[in-house]
């Protein structure tokens, strides 16, 4: 299957909060209904505007099937490097378990290195087991305890 990976535009947003909301976690948080929330069209005007955040959705046979957003952080460890942090990975579920999935994957890991990132993370809910075994195959490595403040 022919897969085209792009920086997301306005028109995605609702094909994304569908994708988010379509998922055990995701339906506790997200609320996607038609028209979307404007906190939806906010926020992806927010990212888009910021070089540092990079919306990216993949299609195939002209229909979005997946996103992702990449963030790059500068900090000054490392010699002034730059860290990518990858976050709300979702493929539709009529679309999982094709090796898709690992395809954006690989795609982002490039993209990382292109963008001179020294180090690509993640966080993992600790709910989501399989996405564990899917992480570690890719060569992700349980390096450090990560810790939330939510409010």
């Amino acid at each position: 299957m022919k897969l085209t990976f792009r920086k997301a535009i306005k028109a995605d947003v609702q094909h994304i909060i569908e994708m988010l909301a379509d998922d055990e976690l995701g339906s506790q948080r997200e609320n996607f209904q038609v028209p979307l929330p404007q906190s939806y069209v906010e926020a992806f005007e927010a990212i888009d505007k910021d070089r540092n955040q990079e919306l990216i959705v993949v299609e195939a046979k002209n229909e979005v099937i997946g996103t992702l957003q990449l963030s790059f952080i500068q900090y000054l460890t490392y010699q002034g490097g730059v860290r990518a942090q990858i976050e709300a990975v979702r493929i539709r579920k009529a679309y999982r378990g094709q090796g898709l999935g690992e395809s954006f994957f690989l795609w982002a890991i490039e993209r990382a290195k292109e963008r001179k990132a020294h180090v690509l993370q993640l966080t993992n809910d600790k709910q989501r087991p399989d996405a564990v075994r899917f992480y570690e195959n890719l060569g992700f490595k349980a390096s450090h305890e990560g810790m939330k403040l939510h409010f």
